[in-house]
């Protein structure tokens, strides 16, 4: 029986797109630009995979002898968010992008917020890192016990609240009612609850995060494979993102590394289909936050952990590595970068040393899953699979 296990590095870019100016990031290369702040890398594993022997990618250096096949994607949908790129891998492209709210959210969606939340005030209303928010407004709310409102360069909601001044229930509430309510002309991609306990100077998120997505605006690759009586396994984002749709089973992760944990155990228990996992961290903790050792040291851990992923391979398994966007951590912005996405392929039956170009679409990746898996479809993109295998 055949599985694919598909790894998305979250926003490790490999350099501007053609359109990457009129996102504002010209000049972006996330793994370059990270590979020279780092002055080099220690990541022979990806290198052996033709990391560095893609197109535009200087930095690394060619592998003479690459086990993979290797190649970058165009994202076709128009956006450079988490959700937009997630669901052209799954088959879905987006001609109109999904909102987002770089000046914070407009009157019109804070008071009718207010209004069906039946609270006074908000707090924030801004763009903000979620660590730095509540350390600026942690104070104010829990004196006050006004919800912080913030968002990102994601298409998100995002709404912060102590544990113990709000309480879980409350706060997740909140979250359904802006969740009903951010839809058509004002639609977000994600609606998250982000909690926190602590005192003044001391404030510390938990794990009781939650996310409501939306259902992806098509059919994906994962209800193609559940369809067809498969499993389709979710490691990290990928319920989230997905909204469930497709998905067979699911956990959620503490960080990178426990996310490749969790591959591993379910390389051990799925016998066919797909494990899905999204490493986070490249993103949320180190591109973000503009640190490129971080950034770097987080690739370096990765690509450390790639021989045990190897060692569960079965003779009938691909691993497909990728990415969603970019997310330059060298860079004066912090949001993430209109840049192609690296597609890594390995297994025993893929042929070594296939270039398999510059792909039109992410959603390549996703065609490709399900002509491994033999499953009919009217995904868009092409398969790359008859050129590997």
């Amino acid at each position: 029986m055949k599985r694919v296990v598909l790894i998305v590095l979250d926003s490790v870019g490999v350099g501007e797109m053609p359109d990457a100016k009129m996102y504002g990031d010209k000049g972006s290369h996330t793994l370059d630009h990270t590979f020279e702040a780092c002055k080099g890398l220690n990541i022979p594993n990806l290198k052996k995979l033709g990391l560095g022997n893609i197109e535009g990618v200087k930095a690394l250096g060619k592998e003479e002898s690459v086990i993979g096949a290797f190649g970058k994607s165009s994202e076709k949908s128009i956006g450079k968010d988490t959700v937009t790129g997630h669901w052209e891998i799954g088959g879905v492209i987006l001609d109109k992008p999904l909102n987002t709210y770089p000046n914070g959210f407009s009157d019109k969606i804070i008071n009718d917020f207010k209004k069906k939340a039946k609270i006074d005030g908000i707090l924030g209303n801004k763009v903000a890192s979620g660590t730095a928010i509540i350390e600026e407004l942690g104070e104010e709310h829990v004196k006050t016990g006004y919800p912080i409102i913030y968002t990102s360069a994601d298409s998100v909601f995002q709404i912060a609240a102590h544990e113990e001044v709000v309480g879980l229930g409350n706060l997740y509430k909140m979250c359904e009612i802006a969740r009903e309510m951010l839809v058509g002309e004002d639609v977000v991609g994600r609606v998250i609850a982000r909690p926190f306990v602590g005192e003044v100077g001391s404030f510390k998120r938990t794990s009781n995060r939650r996310d409501y997505a939306l259902d992806p605006f098509g059919k994906t690759a994962l209800e193609y494979i559940k369809e067809n009586g498969m499993s389709v396994a979710a490691v990290g984002k990928i319920e989230d993102i997905y909204n469930g749709k497709g998905v067979t089973e699911a956990v959620h992760i503490k960080n990178n590394m426990d996310g490749v944990d969790k591959t591993l155990e379910y390389m051990d228990k799925i016998d066919n289909g797909l494990i899905f996992t999204n490493l986070v961290d490249f993103d949320m903790l180190y591109g973000h936050r503009n640190d490129p050792k971080g950034y770097g040291k987080a690739l370096e851990d990765f690509d450390g952990r790639l021989n045990e992923i190897y060692s569960k391979l079965r003779d009938e398994d691909i691993l497909i590595i990728t990415a969603d966007h970019g997310c330059d951590p060298t860079t004066e912005s912090t949001d993430h970068s209109r840049e192609y996405i690296p597609i890594l392929v390995y297994g025993k039956k893929v042929k070594g040393g296939t270039e398999l170009g510059i792909r039109d679409s992410f959603t390549d990746i996703g065609k490709s899953v399900l002509d491994y898996l033999g499953i009919d479809n009217n995904l868009e993109g092409k398969s790359f699979i008859n050129e590997i295998i």
